[in-house]
């Protein structure tokens, strides 16, 4: 048996070793580089390639591919999303992605991106707030607790300074189960019995559920002035979780509209409804937030760009780590012309 060469091996992050990963970094910490490294390349925006994610859909569900460039470096990240897993004993949301070298096309990075998508999704959460909640805000509605929510519990404790958060979601046991989950972790965690009890008091809203329909989580008595509503549930055609009439009173930061109008809240307004594109907050073109009155809704969808963020901050955590495998991806033959050769000499 002839033995891989270095350039057939590729760095290999399985679950096993993206758990170890973020053990050995902290899960706080993990969100937070992931956050950074998301906030420097919305600066560099216009360094990518750009485009809305390819959708394969189908009764029970839809498969994603999500593709980017910053011309050096090229990513993707496969990702399905199927509400009826849950009831199978399987996760509704499962993904992998690959980094590559653009000047020779080889993979540097083939990583699970089930754990790192939900790291990721907290990361821009937690990032988009960071910008726009109001000032001051401790206290968060969780609705929806999900496989999401304590890693949205998380980054907005880290990164947000969140110190309370409400929880509701229609399956007692999901909230049962998040509420265990964040026990010591330093958040006042507080279990409600509606939507609309969750929201008391609280200065930023999540939403976070899985029903592939049009559904009205929020409803708009539920919402006073100066909330920031972070949406995160919605991201596919036919599929929202607020009342229509909170978009109209609220200013709306999306990621990148052309995708966002498809997927987002938003798929329920008409096409040329204003709305703020996150990466301008960032670079302080726009301002975010503009007084303590002011509603403002991330209309999450999750965008390629924040995939590639959290791969590369990924390759940078496992140098010089056994937090990874090699995995022998590559046909490497003495000469490149002799794929054949290399095939005949195994035998």
């Amino acid at each position: 048996m002839l033995s891989p060469s270095d350039k057939a091996l590729v760095p290999f992050v399985s679950v096993d070793n993206m758990m170890r990963l973020v053990h050995h970094v902290g899960l706080e910490t993990m969100i937070t580089r992931i956050a950074d490294a998301i906030e420097a390349d919305f600066l560099r925006w216009d360094a990518f390639d750009k485009t809305p994610r390819v959708a394969s859909h189908s009764d029970v569900g839809v498969i994603e591919l999500m593709p980017t460039s910053d011309g050096e470096m090229y990513g993707f990240k496969y990702v399905n999303g199927h509400p009826k897993n849950t009831a199978e004993g399987l996760q509704t949301v499962t993904a992998f992605g690959l980094l590559a070298d653009v000047q020779s096309g080889y993979p540097v990075l083939l990583s699970e991106m089930t754990l790192l998508t939900a790291l990721r999704t907290a990361a821009m959460s937690a990032l988009a707030a960071k910008h726009l909640a109001p000032e001051g805000a401790r206290t968060m509605a969780m609705i929806g607790n999900g496989a999401q929510s304590e890693f949205q519990c998380r980054a907005f404790k880290a990164i947000c300074g969140v110190d309370t958060v409400r929880l509701y979601d229609i399956d007692p046991a999901a909230t049962a189960k998040c509420a265990r989950n964040l026990e010591g972790s330093g958040l006042t965690v507080v279990s409600c019995t509606s939507a609309q009890e969750a929201t008391v008091g609280a200065d930023i809203i999540t939403t976070c559920t899985a029903d592939k329909q049009y559904a009205t989580i929020l409803t708009d008595n539920m919402v006073g002035a100066g909330v920031h509503i972070n949406a995160i549930g919605g991201d596919c055609p036919g599929k929202t979780e607020l009342h229509k009439d909170i978009l109209h009173r609220s200013d709306i930061f999306v990621e990148y509209p052309p995708q966002t109008r498809i997927e987002g809240e938003i798929q329920a307004l008409a096409d040329d409804h204003p709305v703020i594109e996150l990466h301008d907050v960032f670079a302080g073109r726009v301002t975010g937030r503009t007084s303590d009155k002011q509603i403002t809704l991330f209309d999450s969808v999750g965008f390629a760009i924040e995939d590639f963020s959290a791969l590369r901050t990924v390759k940078t955590l496992i140098d010089g780590t056994a937090f990874y495998d090699d995995l022998d991806m590559l046909a490497d033959p003495d000469d490149p012309r002799d794929l054949y050769g290399m095939l005949h000499r195994a035998k």
